[in-house]
């Protein structure tokens, strides 16, 4: 007989980790359009305190948003490895500011542990689970509740 819970724990996927001051996350590398290189953010008035501005990304106005201060660490200073990961999710697309890309994973979902409790809401509510590889810990990251409402988007 089919079990549907067999197919989805052996079903392998693919994430893209990177490194946010002295912690390790990731996302679904499906979501992810690009990586580039740190080039200067143009500041927007009136934006959260989170977002660094907005690029030119071929012709099409990019906002730029700093992980670090996002997930209530302070403001990374980048430097010539600091990358921006262009990410979409649903209608949205946006530049994740991070130190550096670390490599793709290729998981299960049985291997994500959830968010343990100690974590404040807000870490939960951005942070999918935690993956144990090796001697590594990465929070996967939601990027449906990571990413800036359509006014900061707009703004």
């Amino acid at each position: 007989m089919f079990d549907p819970t067999t197919v989805a724990s052996t079903e392998r996927r693919e994430l893209i980790s990177f490194r946010v001051g002295d912690q390790e996350y990731c996302v679904n590398i499906m979501a992810v359009r690009e990586i580039r290189g740190w080039s200067p953010a143009t500041a927007l008035p009136q934006t959260p305190g989170y977002m660094r501005g907005v690029i030119n990304l071929r012709g099409a106005v990019l906002p730029i948003m700093d992980l670090a201060a996002r997930l209530g660490m302070p403001m990374v200073e980048p430097n010539v490895r600091s990358v921006f990961i262009v990410v979409q999710a649903g209608d949205r697309t946006v530049g994740l500011l991070v130190d550096a890309v670390s490599d793709i994973l290729s998981i299960n979902d049985d291997m994500v542990q959830p968010t343990p409790d100690v974590a404040c809401d807000t870490v939960r509510s951005f942070v999918r689970g935690i993956i144990s590889i090796e001697d590594r810990m990465i929070s996967e990251i939601s990027l449906d509740r990571i990413l800036p409402e359509r006014e900061a988007l707009a703004a």
